[in-house]
């Protein structure tokens, strides 16, 4: 017979665990009712759950985890759902293949596939220069705008994207070049500046000079105009950009005209026809048009 007396609490009059605190003692109350079935219940579902799935770590002799009476394994269901969407691709794939880019951009399905293909492909290769969005960056052309160095139409897009631009392994490239009218000694510095000061006045800035903005001209329409336009306005066929506006790749402060001037800017550009494949191609050239606002 035991000699255990029970300790009850006597404003509650529920028996203690014997544990006391300061005074404080600790009533022996018994866990609701609710909590413990479910408690039970997710011991069952884990006893089930071991059972039926993958679930126990490799064990000695066995070499690998309990595969579970069912067979399921996470990888074997990713790989199949990977399948199943390289399998839907192909299907958008070869219709986007054998859409044209108008088609694309008026079929909704197509250009929903396009965009979302243009956009990782766009994320994945040209974000690094152009940034996110093609919001671009100093000597790397905004691409959200419809201020174009070339084309900016869809077909015109696409060939730029194929066949990049000043890409020497490509006979197709978009080329065009700028002499280094200092560097290579065609012009003096003094008559650079001249230059450079009649560039600043087309585009709306006040220079302060108008004898060197008069020589500038004169300059210019020598040696520039061939490509810029005798306005200055330039000509997409061959990349030249337009110089009357605010647009600059490379800066529009002086000392920046006047450094393209006298050292020139032929920037490069891959040919991603020879890296990515034609459903891709397109589809970046989806996405960059839509960028601008659709020229």
């Amino acid at each position: 017979m035991s000699d255990h007396t029970k300790d009850i609490d006597q404003p509650t009059g529920v028996e203690t665990t014997g544990h006391e605190w300061d005074g404080i003692k600790e009533l022996n109350n018994p866990l609701p009712r609710w909590w413990l079935y479910i408690w039970y219940a997710t011991i069952a579902f884990s006893i089930v759950y071991m059972i039926a799935m993958p679930a126990l770590p490799a064990l000695p002799g066995l070499g690998t985890n309990t595969r579970g009476v069912l067979g399921e394994s996470d990888r074997v269901n990713v790989a199949r759902q990977v399948d199943q969407l390289r399998s839907e691709r192909t299907v958008a794939g070869t219709a986007l293949l054998d859409a044209s880019l108008e088609e694309i951009e008026t079929d909704r399905s197509l250009q929903q596939f396009a965009m979302a293909a243009g956009e990782s492909a766009f994320g994945d290769n040209c974000a690094t220069c152009h940034g996110a969005g093609g919001r671009g960056a100093k000597g790397y052309p905004t691409l959200a705008d419809d201020i174009w160095l070339w084309s900016g139409t869809l077909d015109g897009i696409e060939y730029t994207l194929r066949h990049g631009i000043r890409h020497e392994e490509d006979p197709e490239t978009r080329f065009s070049i700028m002499p280094a009218f200092g560097r290579d000694g065609l012009l003096t510095r003094a008559q650079i500046d001249d230059v450079a000061s009649y560039v600043f006045d087309i585009s709306g800035r006040d220079v302060g000079d108008d004898e060197a903005v008069e020589r500038g001209q004169e300059i210019f329409a020598a040696q520039c105009a061939v490509c810029h336009g005798e306005n200055g306005t330039g000509d997409r066929n061959v990349g030249a950009p337009n110089l009357t506006d605010q647009e600059w790749l490379f800066g529009g402060e002086y000392r920046e005209v006047y450094n393209t001037i006298y050292n020139a800017r032929n920037a490069h550009m891959p040919a991603w026809g020879e890296r990515l494949d034609d459903a891709t191609i397109k589809s970046l050239a989806v996405y960059v048009h839509s960028l601008g606002g659709g020229e």
